[in-house]
């Protein structure tokens, strides 16, 4: 059975670090498993008010997260926390009350920070999403990418194979969790 994932990067910056990360998970995919990333950028500002009237990239991106199987983000750290704008994609994708598309997904997250903490507490912080959103995060292993300047490439590459191996057993923990949630 094919598994698709959906990965969303909580950095708009163009050498965002964390979509290297994104883009390097996308190489260690398990066997039958597609890692799509969309794109954030343009995603309006929640506002209550317009919640019932979604532009068409709301639309869009509710389309996408309803048709993968799982999620996984990409956060990096601002202020001890998760980005402004991956809070912002959380809160549109989750509105109107009752209509919210991350209900029952399951979801992992990977971190990359040029700190020794590697995104933790922001992972922390998205991890208490999860909650109210009713998805069903893996426990481990955590993904911290940490010092991560020094761990990609010019090209943006991974080079860190300790950091591979970290993300390839994530994604293979994601994809068994959600075959078994998918199948209960």
């Amino acid at each position: 059975m094919a598994t698709k994932i959906l990965g969303v990067c909580g950095s708009l910056r163009k050498q965002s670090f964390n979509m290297m990360a994104l883009k390097a998970a996308q190489q260690l995919v398990p066997a039958d498993t597609t890692l799509d990333i969309y794109e954030i950028v343009g995603l309006p500002l929640f506002n209550q008010d317009e919640e019932k009237n979604p532009t068409p990239k709301v639309t869009d991106f509710k389309a996408k997260i309803r048709a993968a199987d799982a999620i996984l983000f990409a956060t990096p750290e601002y202020n001890y926390s998760i980005p402004g704008v991956l809070k912002n994609a959380i809160d549109v994708a989750s509105r109107p009350y009752g209509d919210s598309a991350w209900k029952d997904k399951p979801v992992a997250m990977i971190g990359a920070s040029v700190g020794v903490l590697g995104t933790a507490r922001a992972q922390y912080h998205l991890r208490q999403s999860f909650v109210f959103l009713n998805m069903y995060p893996i426990n481990n292993p955590e993904v911290f990418i940490r010092e991560c300047a020094n761990k990609f490439d010019a090209a943006g590459n991974l080079t860190d194979e300790t950091a591979k191996g970290i993300i390839k057993t994530m994604l293979q923990n994601l994809v068994t969790h959600t075959r078994k949630l998918k199948a209960a």
